[in-house]
């Protein structure tokens, strides 16, 4: 058994891993983070995102201080997203079940942080392929309060992390599962560990959980989230089954956050590699539900696809998918909508679509109700009230009164070909965690921090429940892990 000593241990390789390594080796702090997995599939869920992330800023000339030039800057309009926006955006998705001390801090923190990164290296971008539409004078509009990204999505940003984390010294060990915790006197002083060939023990004067939350285990999904929640796809890395978070609960730790909910989205459903595909990553993902209408094989709507910008309702639509019958949904366009849908998603290699001329046909070929695809659509159309003009750039209230309402962005699906593309749920990370205070400190049932164990990334609960604003999840991994480091 080998015994390795360091300042901070960080459990966990993903970006909040990496903040937290970052900063906590600024600091001359050694540091020592272990990954899960081997180097060529590491990267945590990060690895797998498109790199978007939620700050709050004062508009494109801000932003233009620290993203890469863009010749298409120049015809580009970028509202500003103040915190106050910000912090509502929280507050409105969560249902106001977000923990207000942790949501301040995030909207506070999330411009600095994101230029702290910038300056250890990663490189970031505005993201004109999914946060903007074309205007009618040829420039570009921005919306939804997402605008910046990484450089390479999510691929650019792990590989930006490990650049600047070996510039610092920063000493990673991959293929390292943490396996468990090191108590002495009640205080946390290190984990144990597994390789593929030895066990040992990391020991450290502080140990921080970058480790993920529990959505890759089947078994834990199905006793926290609820019955059915087995049958979901595993959107990102695999290596996220919860140990430590248990490990820490056994050692004291208090649960944080909502344990019963999640992030879950429309996910190829047809695709044979629609689990961690290291490949695809993001690109699985079917966005684009907003310009068309959303069908299960009974071929009935079953939510309103225009209730708000993609970015406050697509992590909350795969639980909705996921309580149709066979876990299955279809995405509907026809060929006035098909052409608006972003090509990273809907033109990937190897997408799952079914074609045909009629909506009759569509149905056949997709085992949907020929009936009731038709009703549904006939029903659609006619509701479609028709004073507001269709804009995809804001929320045009342009709708439809049927059942389900569709609030905006409706409109006739009349034109063939038409198109049906299947989804399922996909699982990308569950809400509940351990708790903590704003420094990632965990916490005790008594409120007391348990010394020497800090939490960050999706392993810290209390910001999301039922839904989650899009891109806050790096911010929060950044925020918090710079925190964490910079007092571990």
């Amino acid at each position: 058994m080998m015994m390795i000593k360091s300042d901070v241990l960080i459990v966990g390789g993903g970006n909040a891993g990496f903040a937290a390594a970052l900063s906590a080796a600024e600091r001359g702090r050694k540091v020592i983070l272990l990954e899960k997995s081997e180097e060529a599939s590491s990267g945590g869920n990060s690895f797998y995102t498109a790199g978007a992330t939620r700050i709050s800023h004062n508009g494109l000339e801000e932003l233009t201080d620290f993203v890469e030039p863009d010749e298409r800057h120049a015809v580009s309009e970028v509202p500003a997203y103040s915190a106050d926006e910000y912090l509502a955006d929280l507050c409105k998705v969560s249902e106001g079940r977000n923990d207000p001390e942790l949501s301040g801090v995030l909207v506070s923190e999330s411009n600095p942080t994101v230029r702290w990164l910038q300056g250890m290296g990663l490189k970031y971008r505005l993201m004109y392929e999914r946060q903007a539409y074309r205007t009618e004078d040829g420039g570009y509009l921005f919306w939804g309060g997402l605008h910046v990204g990484n450089v390479g999505g999510g691929k650019g940003l792990m590989a930006d992390h490990r650049a600047a984390a070996k510039r610092l010294g920063v000493e990673v060990i991959y293929d390292c599962a943490a396996i468990g915790l090191i108590l002495e006197d009640s205080r946390v002083c290190g984990v144990r560990y597994r390789t593929s060939s030895e066990e040992g023990e990391f020991r450290a004067e502080s140990v921080i959980l970058a480790s993920g939350g529990f959505e890759a285990s089947p078994e834990l999904r199905r006793r926290y989230l609820g019955e059915g929640w087995q049958n979901a796809k595993v959107r990102g890395t695999p290596g996220n089954t919860g140990e430590m978070i248990l490990a820490a609960l056994d050692a004291g730790a208090a649960r944080g956050g909502d344990w019963s909910s999640c992030h879950s989205v429309a996910w190829d459903a047809w695709h044979p590699e629609n689990e961690s595909n290291l490949e695809l990553t993001n690109q699985l993902t079917r966005g684009g539900y907003p310009l068309g209408i959303v069908v299960n094989n009974e071929g009935k709507r079953f939510g309103d696809e225009g209730a708000d910008y993609r970015n406050y309702t697509y992590a909350r639509y795969g639980r909705d998918i996921l309580a149709q019958p066979e876990s299955a949904a279809f995405q509907i366009f026809d060929a006035s909508s098909r052409p608006m849908l972003r090509s990273e998603e809907y033109d990937m290699p190897g997408v799952s679509v079914v074609t045909a001329p009629t909506l009759a046909e569509l149905a056949q070929k997709a085992c949907i109700s020929v009936e009731g695809l038709k009703d549904t659509v006939r029903s659609f159309n006619e509701s479609i009230s028709g004073g507001a003009p269709f804009d995809p750039n804001v929320k045009d209230g342009r709708r439809a009164d049927t059942e389900p309402p569709k609030s905006n962005w409706a409109r006739s699906i009349s034109t063939g070909p038409f198109y049906a593309f299947p989804v399922t749920c996909g699982i990308t990370f569950t809400f509940g965690g351990l708790k903590t205070d704003t420094w990632g400190r965990v916490l005790t049932e008594g409120a007391e921090p348990l010394e020497g164990l800090y939490a960050c990334g999706e392993a810290l609960g209390g910001l999301f429940s039922g839904n989650y604003p899009g891109g806050s999840g790096l911010a929060a991994g950044a925020v918090f892990g710079r925190r964490a480091g910079s007092i571990a």
